[in-house]
């Protein structure tokens, strides 16, 4: 009798210490956390999906994110962009589909990459599977941004962090 009840006892507290770190293991924030951005461009739906990393106290542009190498544009499993329809991006054309999204920053010019591959780690980029490479100017945020977003506009998609923005023109395929 004295045995079960000290086997309850333990069982007792080894399901409170179970359900205590299940408990603060989700209440725990990911460094990185997933988001999405969604919108349309005409009549074409556009999908961001990507992890958001923090500044946290880091200079992000030239020294966390080089100038001139080849960045995931986001944390993790690589960003990736959705289209469902054929749209044009700074006047080339994408057709529809998912593509993982690249970028190679520079001071002032950028280049955005839309590589086939869209399931990927981040840093597992192949540029032979490029579907399309695009040039644009990054531009002085209007405010800090802590965490890396991606907005979608009817102008196309726009990432921002820290103290940049980098526009991205998309429109609708004539």
């Amino acid at each position: 009798m004295k045995n079960t009840r000290i086997l309850n006892s333990l069982a007792l507290l080894f399901v409170c210490m179970l359900m205590s770190t299940i408990a603060w293991a989700q209440n725990e924030q990911k460094a990185s956390p997933p988001a999405t951005a969604t919108g349309k461009v005409g009549e074409a739906d556009i999908t961001v999906n990507y992890s958001s990393p923090a500044v946290k106290g880091r200079q992000i542009w030239g020294d966390l994110v080089p100038y001139g190498e080849v960045w995931r544009a986001g944390a993790n499993e690589a960003t990736t962009v959705t289209v469902d329809e054929d749209v044009m991006v700074e006047g080339k054309e994408l057709p529809a589909g998912t593509y993982s999204l690249y970028t190679i920053p520079g001071e002032d010019e950028w280049t955005v990459i839309f590589n086939k591959t869209a399931k990927q780690w981040g840093t597992q980029y192949d540029e032979g599977q490029d579907a399309l490479r695009v040039t644009t100017k990054p531009r002085q945020a209007a405010t800090m941004n802590e965490r890396l977003a991606y907005d979608v506009t009817d102008q196309g998609l726009v990432l921002r962090w820290e103290n940049l923005e980098v526009p991205v023109t998309i429109t609708a395929q004539k």
